[in-house]
């Protein structure tokens, strides 16, 4: 399957590279936290704001820590920005949480952010001197802002004396083993190139203050690591968490905490689908159809475009590097993640039923071989009775009786308190939907019995 994975990938790489003439596509795959199909896995290219989720990382990280709270208004930390306020008399305080949700309202500034990574501390204290330009007043809607990151670094700067930058490669960088990962352009690293080949490279800006919105430089292997650390938060367990952010916190990145207008894509082959979902910390998340929710973030810069993909109910991730102008690496990495979905090699895995459950489904089932009330009120919560009599319910499970007897096949979970038993019978199956009550013991609050002949 892994063999056939690579071909499916690399196949269309090639298609990419040729329909954009892309002067370099690294690409990889991982699951289980290891690459496990690649190309060009070693080169260095910057990763622009995919930078956002290792910051987005280190401010947890400090909020874990007691360093700060999300909800703290960043002149808390920055007196200096006290006077960046909303453009309407009743809006609230600018807080952390906003910066890192893209709910500050700052007006939307890809293509202007995108040509001052390198800015200084005192370049921004100018830019500022006179207010900033809002879009929208403040925790109102999802106004994408690289400003915003600027700000989130100088109250990190300011809350701790050291830039978010040198948070990030001690907590991350060394603690995840990402040695190819750094602010500052290494000699080796891919050059930039503009949208057209002719029109030449683009320089590689230094590190500054905006570089937390997008200043990474990486390699694809590293960057698996990465992708696998955040898919490693899924599912919550019992395990050991002594990794450098918390299970909890990273799994609190990839939620949806401010959501986006829904936008209508259309696929390779001319289909059309409506993307819905949210802005999460540092990272956007939409639901897919078969898959559940779908992590991403892209990142463009003069010379780049990037974007990593993952989906924690199958335990796999995408990702993509290129160094051309705005490449559209997003494009490229939900094709090849619906090519793999087509080819049957990505799936949602079910998750494992827990005892409860299955305890509820095999006593439901041996209801529905033998009716007792005894079991009948041990098993179920006080409503099912009112909700409709137990006489009534015995005399439905003898609807069934000609195929008896029941045998529990599987358990199917919704989540750890729903889901389906299913009993193979005599020429017929049975379907039960199970839903447990919110209490210790857990009881059945609701069941339905459908007969498939």
């Amino acid at each position: 399957m892994t063999e056939r994975v690579g071909e499916i990938v690399a196949g269309l790489a090639a298609e990419y590279v040729a329909m954009h003439e892309l002067p370099g596509l690294a690409w990889g795959v991982v699951r289980g936290g290891e690459l496990i199909a690649g190309h060009d896995t070693d080169s260095v290219y910057r990763i622009a704001s995919m930078t956002k989720s290792f910051t987005c990382a280190a401010v947890l990280g400090l909020r874990d820590d007691g360093v700060l709270a999300l909800d703290d208004a960043i002149a808390t930390h920055a007196p200096e920005l006290a006077h960046i306020v909303g453009p309407t008399r009743d809006s609230p305080p600018i807080t952390i949480r906003h910066l890192m949700t893209m709910g500050a309202g700052f007006a939307t500034d890809d293509a202007w952010a995108d040509r001052h990574l390198d800015a200084s501390d005192d370049d921004l204290d100018e830019w500022l001197a006179a207010g900033a330009l809002f879009a929208t007043p403040p925790d109102t809607a999802w106004e994408y802002s690289n400003l915003g990151f600027g700000l989130l670094g100088r109250v990190v700067l300011r809350a701790t004396g050291r830039p978010v930058q040198a948070h990030i490669a001690e907590r991350f960088f060394a603690a995840l083993g990402l040695h190819r990962t750094t602010w500052v352009a290494p000699d080796d690293a891919r050059p930039g190139h503009r949208a057209r080949r002719a029109e030449g490279d683009e320089p590689l800006l230094g590190d500054g203050s905006i570089a937390p919105m997008g200043g990474i430089f990486t390699t694809m292997t590293d960057l698996a690591r990465w992708v696998g650390f955040m898919l490693d938060a899924w599912p919550a367990r019992d395990d050991p968490d002594t990794a450098p952010l918390s299970r909890a916190s990273r799994r609190e990145m990839q939620r949806v905490h401010r959501a986006f207008p829904p936008r209508v894509v259309t696929a390779r082959d001319g289909r059309t689908r409506t993307i819905a979902g949210g802005y999460g910390f540092g990272l956007n998340v939409t639901h897919h159809d078969s898959l559940g929710w779908v992590v991403s973030h892209s990142g463009g810069l003069p010379g780049f475009g990037s974007n990593m993909r993952w989906v924690p109910s199958a335990g796999i991730g995408i990702m993509a590097l290129s160094n051309r102008t705005y490449a559209p690496m997003a494009e490229f990495t939900a094709a090849a993640l619906g090519a793999l979905v087509a080819s049957g090699a990505v799936a949602a895995i079910p998750a494992a039923p827990t005892d409860a459950l299955r305890d509820a489904a095999d006593r439901l089932v041996d209801l529905h071989n033998r009716w007792d009330a005894a079991t009948a009120l041990e098993l179920f919560a006080d409503n099912v009775e009112p909700d409709d009599a137990f006489d009534r319910r015995a005399a439905a499970t003898e609807a069934f009786a000609e195929h008896r007897p029941w045998r529990l096949a599987r358990v199917e979970s919704l989540s750890a308190t729903e889901g389906t038993a299913i009993a193979h019978g005599e020429g017929a199956e049975l379907h039960i939907d199970i839903q447990l009550h919110p209490l210790v013991p857990p009881n059945v609050q609701w069941y339905e019995a459908t007969l498939y002949a």
